[in-house]
């Protein structure tokens, strides 16, 4: 038994083949939560490929109904000991649309094409990918330890996640005594860039909101009427750039964060952003001044306008519109105002002159969280993973994009260790998503151990966490 014989065998699970067989059946169910015709594909998933696996791995499963109008859920559980240490750990079944007809060659979603090193199909890097990378690195460090690994293994799985999630944390709550853990550890989202392995503790908060302005029935001929009737377009701009400047700056006093912790902000220092293949080339004096562009993207609040509509936007006409609406949103870390969002964008807007304006919440919501960098967990987990690949790993102290880690942070009280398997440029939910295979044989030897060093370390991180 050794950590070495871990890692191999998790290169052998990859190189032999069985991996990318285990990938492929699970790639070939079309679960997209977000077609309703597809309900009873979501269960099968369970049925039909994680229940058997989860099984031989020496997991006990069942299926649990969420509230109305959420997907069904897995709780698995594998338990060598009420006294062990626990480790729950996350996936999501769930894809987006398959987007048939629209991949490159004319292939089908749902089967793993494999170029060069991408393997392509719906699901490889989200979500399907990356939780069976762990399944892969739980069932290498196991056999390594000869089918008892030190620790407790928990497991929950979600069908709707592409769709915001619905019924996540009320299931965490209503089965927090089962889903009772030491640490989360799962995978979703992308690394900094394909060669670095990552590490992020929470995610930005989600808030979306929309502005709309009605001030007439119909709109009216602008040679005859303008100069005479407010346009609502151009008031609902003006107020726009009241609450965020041209420099992208926030300007509504309720929606900006705190100052950066030391913490936070020493794990920022070690980052950046964009150079990889495909990305966009970053904007440097965007946002916040004073702070880098890492810093604005995992350190601070970045308000968006994802959509303005007035008149006709593909044939205008000479007509003054009626309306006009806009819809915003509100990326922001731990430690904003999120109750006073509301009601902060309200006094802003009256403040300024812009009382008939509406607003009101609009969309999914995702709450802020981060565990703290200098927790316990997180230096183990950074040297685990730097001792399986021989890289210096990134810390993000929070994933720029939004997740629902609050089910495990609040509901269940857990600190959040992601490990992201993919990167960047893989397409999610696009045509041609793919999974970098390198990256997938890296991310297999690094769950492998991770899983491994649980065994090693569990009792004392918890013992070091709690005091």
């Amino acid at each position: 038994m050794s950590r070495a014989q871990a890692i191999a065998n998790a290169e052998a699970y990859f190189d032999g083949g069985g991996f990318f067989a285990d990938l492929a059946r699970r790639v070939a169910i079309p679960t997209e939560s977000q077609v309703a015709a597809r309900k009873e594909v979501l269960v099968t998933y369970f049925t039909g490929a994680m229940i058997p696996a989860l099984a031989e791995l020496g997991f006990e499963s069942r299926i649990v109904a969420g509230p109305e109008g959420s997907g069904p859920f897995l709780i698995a559980a594998r338990i060598e000991g009420e006294t062990l240490p626990t480790v729950l750990t996350y996936g999501h079944g769930d894809v987006v649309r398959g987007y048939e007809g629209q991949w490159r060659t004319g292939q089908s979603p749902w089967d793993i094409v494999v170029q060069g090193d991408r393997w392509y199909g719906r699901g490889t890097a989200d979500n399907k990918g990356q939780h069976s990378i762990n399944l892969g690195g739980l069932a290498a460090a196991l056999a390594a330890r000869g089918g008892r690994l030190g620790v407790n293994v928990k497991i929950i799985l979600e069908m709707g996640e592409e769709v915001g999630s619905p019924g996540l944390r009320e299931v965490c709550a209503q089965h927090a005594q089962e889903l009772a853990a030491d640490v989360l550890i799962a995978s979703d989202g992308p690394r900094m860039s394909a060669d670095r392995p990552t590490m992020f503790l929470g995610s930005r908060g989600s808030f979306g909101f929309d502005l709309r302005l009605n001030l007439r029935d119909g709109g009216h001929h602008s040679g005859n009427w303008g100069g005479a009737l407010r346009n609502p377009a151009t008031v609902l701009a003006a107020a726009i750039a009241s609450m965020v400047d041209k420099d992208g700056r926030i300007l509504v006093e309720a929606l900006r964060p705190p100052p950066i912790p030391p913490a936070v902000k020493a794990a920022i220092a070690d980052l950046t952003l964009g150079g990889n293949p495909g990305d966009p080339e970053v904007d440097p004096a965007w946002g916040e001044p004073g702070l880098t562009t890492p810093e604005r993207v995992w350190g601070w609040n970045a308000l968006e306008v994802l959509s303005l509509h007035a008149g006709n936007a593909d044939i205008p006409v000479n007509a003054i519109p009626p309306e006009a609406w806009a819809h915003l949103q509100l990326r922001y870390v731990v430690g904003s105002r999120h109750a006073d969002f509301v009601s902060g964008i309200r006094a802003h807007l009256d403040a300024h002159g812009f009382a008939d304006i509406e607003v009101a919440p609009a969309g999914s919501a995702f709450a802020a969280t981060r565990v703290d960098p200098e927790s316990p967990w997180v230096a183990w987990a950074l040297a685990s993973i730097a001792a399986t690949s021989g890289k210096t790993p990134a810390l993000l102290p929070n994933l720029g994009g939004s997740l629902p880690n609050d089910a495990f942070t609040d509901a269940l009280g857990l600190p959040t260790l992601w490990v992201p398997h993919s990167y960047p440029a893989c397409s999610q939910h696009a045509p041609n998503e793919h999974l970098l295979a390198p990256v997938a044989r890296e991310a297999l030897k690094i769950m492998a151990g991770l899983f491994w060093d649980l065994g090693e370390d569990g009792a004392k991180l918890v013992r070091q966490a709690k005091g």
